[in-house]
């Protein structure tokens, strides 16, 4: 047996492990998922799974009535986090139409699982057009900050896992509540929609739902519903009324 074939095989047996241990407990939801594979040889910066989208040029626009609006954009840009190549996708965030957040997030896709893994984000808040601060910016790696999970390879409802793992700066978690919702958007009707709980270990009170639909990601945040997305490298674009 090959040294590529066997590693291939040990990776398989952790993920398979790493899914028994997230099935739900008796009387009880499954345990949050914490631990995820981040050796350097087993992550890419360019790749996908069904929800999630991690190639140059691709991007996600969100809006809502209010004028409130979130551009995602895969950048050609990477960076080297905690010793893994992780691909830079911005974030720019309007309140009422004016600009209130820009990150840059560091992802990475692993190889055989093809679990998109989060290992930070560069943030910096705008107040009447200038830098106010960078609150809630963490690498993994930085003061006990760990990568997390931002959207599992294989999605299945009642899964939980943490998404960033920066004790008291960054502690947000998801538990996947369906995939099988239907949604109506600018950009058109779209089926087999997956709906994430997301909540914050770091405040009990705040509990926000999102909406990932097969080959595009993210459609619903609050009340920002996609409008827009595609690729500004091969010029494909879909665009709503």
């Amino acid at each position: 047996m090959s040294k590529t074939l066997r590693h291939l095989l040990a990776v398989s047996a952790l993920v398979a492990i790493a899914a028994c241990a997230q099935s739900s407990t008796p009387g009880g939801p499954a345990p949050w998922a914490t631990d995820f594979p981040v050796d350097p040889a087993n992550l890419t910066s360019v790749g996908r799974n069904p929800y999630f989208i991690l190639e140059p040029g691709y991007y996600i626009v969100l809006k809502d009535h209010d004028k409130n609006q979130v551009t995602i954009s895969v950048l050609d840009e990477t960076r080297v986090v905690a010793g893994v190549e992780t691909r830079v996708i911005e974030e720019r965030e309007l309140a009422r139409g004016k600009l209130v957040e820009v990150s840059r997030n560091f992802f990475a896709i692993h190889k055989v699982s093809h679990d998109a893994l989060y290992f930070g984000e560069e943030v910096d808040m705008y107040k009447d057009g200038k830098i106010v601060n960078h609150e809630g910016t963490w690498l993994a790696g930085v003061d006990g900050a760990r990568a997390g999970l931002m959207m599992p390879g294989t999605a299945r409802v009642g899964y939980r896992h943490l998404q960033e793992q920066a004790p008291g700066v960054a502690m947000d978690r998801a538990e996947i509540q369906s995939v099988s919702e239907t949604l109506k958007t600018p950009a058109g009707k779209l089926a087999n929609v997956l709906k994430v709980e997301e909540t914050t270990t770091l405040a009990s009170n705040e509990l926000e739902y999102k909406y990932y639909a097969p080959g595009i990601g993210i459609v619903k945040e609050e009340q920002m519903l996609l409008v827009e997305h595609g690729n500004r490298k091969t010029g494909k674009h879909k665009t709503g009324k």
